[in-house]
């Protein structure tokens, strides 16, 4: 049986899952990282993704962040990122839209930093309700 840790997801506004955890998965700007138990310790900026965490019962807990930093000791593992939401939090039908909304501005040469970040947001969370569908 794999050994387990502590993982924190924590968003600007709120404590979005905490719990024991045999392994995350999470996306870095170096790309996906997966992470076990007695890991070194490491800290790493995050990208909008959908993230996975596998409890010792063997669910998989889907979070959406975007951006932020992962923190890495042997015994705990933190998401902390602007924003986070559980996928079986979020309504496919208002991602569709902030994913059109967000389309739009930028095929009308929108390109800034906001505008990114709401498309990139809206596709993590897209993914992550498909991950658990």
């Amino acid at each position: 049986m794999a050994e387990v840790f502590w993982v924190e997801i924590v968003a600007a506004d709120r404590r979005v899952w905490e719990g024991e955890a045999n392994s995350v998965v999470a996306r870095t700007t170096e790309g996906d990282i997966g992470l076990l138990a007695h890991h070194e310790p490491m800290i790493a900026p995050l990208v909008a993704s959908a993230a996975e965490v596998t409890t010792p019962d063997g669910r998989r807990e889907i979070v959406v962040v975007d951006g932020g930093f992962l923190s890495v000791t042997p015994t705990r593992v933190a998401l902390i990122s602007p924003f986070a939401q559980l996928a079986h939090e979020i309504s496919l039908d208002e991602a569709e839209h902030e994913l059109r909304t967000a389309q739009k501005a930028l095929e009308a040469g929108d390109n800034s930093e906001e505008v990114h970040r709401h498309y990139q947001r809206a596709q993590a969370q897209i993914r992550a309700v498909h991950l658990v569908a």
